[in-house]
């Protein structure tokens, strides 16, 4: 007999209580209100927006944080095609910083906050939580832009964590793509990744030996290449669980069935030599996740 019931996987595939959401959206709301109202930042061109699991909908109860992106529209960070120059697509240089545009945003939050409550990190910036809001981590970016042969790009954000490493993600084309599939799916999608997050949660809980590889977003990852027909074929939480550990299984058992896996943005690949995790890792993790709901 399986660890956990129908009604217990059911239960965990479902989204944050009321309260818990209403501490969400206070805190993107008091965030907006902090950039919208700073004397400084207000001059500049910014847009404020929620990003990962809480944007996302795949956050899971009790384990709910938020993720919200200030990003400087005012300037861009590129790439390039070889052989191409800024000149050919008439790019200028603008004055101010990334280095200032993370400072002035920590400024801001301290304002609102007061420093106490605000935490300078390597990636981000985090506030505290209290009975009003839950915590809360801002991560400054700046627009970039992935430029094709033909002038054309696609836009996403770009930021240098502290200790100078510079990273890009795409966290828009992530939460369009999830709604689609989450709507070819009969809105399965983002309860399924609900449910295997909460299992990992759970795993670790109860002490099992669970890598610091898998993360809450891989996991998501993981779930997005699963084909719409193992998510709409099946007519329980459990044998659609099941179904999704068999294929992840099986398709990471070799680098050669997953080296074309994409990140939900579809703009990464899911597995290269600076990710954190590798195919292995989510093999073996699998098999411990089997064994652990002891199908």
């Amino acid at each position: 007999m399986a660890k956990y019931t129908e009604d217990q996987l059911t239960n965990w595939t479902k989204p944050p209580s009321d309260s818990e959401q209403t501490k969400l959206e206070n805190s993107e709301r008091m965030v907006r209100d902090a950039i919208n109202s700073d004397e400084k930042l207000k001059k500049k061109s910014t847009e404020t927006f929620g990003q990962g699991s809480y944007a996302n909908n795949t956050n899971v109860r009790l384990n709910s944080d938020i993720d919200i992106n200030v990003r400087y529209t005012g300037g861009f960070y590129y790439d390039l095609p070889k052989e191409k120059t800024k000149e050919d697509f008439g790019i200028t240089p603008t004055s101010y910083t990334f280095a200032e545009f993370k400072d002035d945003v920590e400024n801001a939050l301290v304002n609102k906050f007061g420093r106490t409550d605000v935490i300078r990190n390597d990636k981000c910036i985090t506030i505290k939580e209290n009975s009003y809001r839950i915590e809360t981590d801002v991560v400054p970016t700046w627009n970039y832009r992935r430029y094709s042969a033909d002038g054309n790009f696609v836009l996403g954000a770009k930021f240098m964590a502290d200790k100078g490493i510079w990273i890009e993600n795409f966290p828009k084309q992530h939460i369009d793509n999830g709604i689609r599939k989450n709507n070819n799916t009969a809105r399965r999608f983002k309860r399924l990744t609900r449910l295997h997050r909460k299992l990992r949660y759970k795993m670790i809980d109860d002490g099992e030996n669970v890598s610091d590889n898998i993360t809450s977003f891989l996991l998501e990852c993981l779930v997005w290449n699963v084909p719409n027909d193992k998510i709409n074929n099946y007519y329980s939480w459990t044998e659609r669980l099941k179904q999704s550990i068999i294929f992840i299984y099986n398709e990471t058992k070799e680098h050669e069935n997953c080296k074309e896996w994409g990140e939900v943005s579809e703009l990464f690949y899911l597995f290269h030599s600076s990710r954190k995790w590798t195919y292995q890792d989510v093999n073996s993790y699998m098999l411990l996740l089997w064994n652990h709901l002891e199908f």
